[in-house]
């Protein structure tokens, strides 16, 4: 089939899943980074070297695991979780043995008096020299360096008739504070200071949206991914939930959608006493991922009306289960959330150490359906 068909027919059964339309079958989307280092035995220093190589080695593995319509991300580079995480990364061939996972390593980088200094020169200046005194080292700066090279990862992907759906990533100020200070200094300030914290995520929340937006569709994608991890629910009280997170991840969604582009919204964790809340975002102008830890079949039941759920094969069972239980649990999540509004897709990424015939499965069985 030609390539540029395939790549319409494709992103076409994803986008009809988000305006909640009737299908020829459930849509399948794969998400994976260090799983694509794994079966292609490519060592894990080398995949993350730049983001063509991990685009090369990412590709080698679509093609051994199959036809699925879709990739999440196109491309991967470590140095890019800095970014959203506001923290450190440790890296393999650098600060870890040659074939080890990247690490996010959390520790108190950010300190206190730095919310003053935040409110006196603003997020952009402050978050510049942050990482480039207190984040990256001179062999991250290196790394970081290459991984700004000019590089279109949707364009490889294009070549094998796959698109590719987020053209960006997109944190909440809640989490990029958390990273920064560390979970628990963070979670004291919430206490401490909250005016002072509510004042600092008022001046980072106007820079995070705009220039991501504007690369995303200079590049020609239509969706950016909005995480959300340390901001579930399951977290904190609905108090400081409704004060400190969901004023600025409403915000973040609308900016998006403002934008012409579709928000994929990336929730670890439980987010299940908030479902209800995602009525008030924009309808058919969504898709809410989730990991394994918010009850799917929960979410579908509140919100399948408004957005489209995608999820959420869980990792355990991917690393450690049956191909026969994965098909199983593959086949529920397609026979009860489908066939309108619904993505099969893994709970979050793929595992590193997943099977490759669990990873087969999931593709299997929307194939036969």
């Amino acid at each position: 089939m030609d390539k540029t068909k395939l790549i319409a027919d494709r992103f076409n059964r994803i986008q009809r899943a988000v305006n909640l339309e009737k299908q020829d079958r459930i849509p399948m989307v794969l998400e994976y980074a260090g799983f694509a280092s794994n079966i292609t035995k490519t060592p894990m220093h080398e995949f993350i070297q730049s983001p063509a190589k991990a685009t090369e080695t990412m590709i080698q593995a679509y093609k051994i695991i199959g036809e699925a319509d879709a990739i999440n991300y196109g491309s991967f580079f470590p140095y890019g979780l800095c970014e959203l995480f506001g923290a450190k990364v440790k890296v393999p061939g650098y600060d870890l043995p040659d074939n080890e996972m990247w690490q996010v390593h959390e520790t108190e980088v950010m300190k206190i008096e730095d919310y003053d200094e935040i409110l006196g020169i603003g997020w952009d200046d402050f978050f510049e020299r942050f990482m480039a005194e207190r984040i990256l080292n001179d062999a991250d700066k290196n790394l970081l360096n290459a991984g700004r090279e000019i590089f279109d990862a949707r364009k490889e992907w294009a070549d094998i008739g796959v698109p590719v759906l987020s053209g960006g990533d997109i944190t909440t100020p809640f989490d990029l504070l958390c990273g920064a200070r560390s979970l628990e200094k963070f979670f004291m300030d919430l206490i401490n200071i909250p005016d002072k914290v509510e004042k600092t995520m008022d001046e980072i929340i106007p820079t995070l949206v705009k220039s991501k937006c504007r690369q995303a569709k200079e590049k020609g994608y239509s969706m950016v991914w909005v995480g959300g991890w340390r901001t579930a629910p399951v977290m904190i009280s609905p108090q400081m939930w409704d004060r400190f997170v969901w004023p600025y991840f409403s915000r973040i969604v609308n900016e998006v959608v403002d934008a012409g582009l579709i928000a994929i919204l990336h929730l670890d964790s439980n987010w299940e006493r908030e479902l209800k809340r995602f009525k008030e975002l924009p309808k058919r102008k969504m898709i809410m991922a989730l990991d394994g830890d918010t009850d799917i079949f929960k979410a579908k039941k509140e919100l399948g009306d408004h957005l489209c759920i995608m999820g959420d094969v869980p990792a355990s069972l991917l690393a450690f289960g049956t191909k026969n239980e994965v098909c199983d649990y593959c086949r529920k999540l397609v026979d009860e959330l489908g066939p309108e509004g619904f993505i099969l897709h893994s709970g979050c990424d793929i595992p590193t150490n997943s099977t490759l015939e669990n990873v087969q499965a999931m593709v299997e069985i929307v194939l036969e359906r």
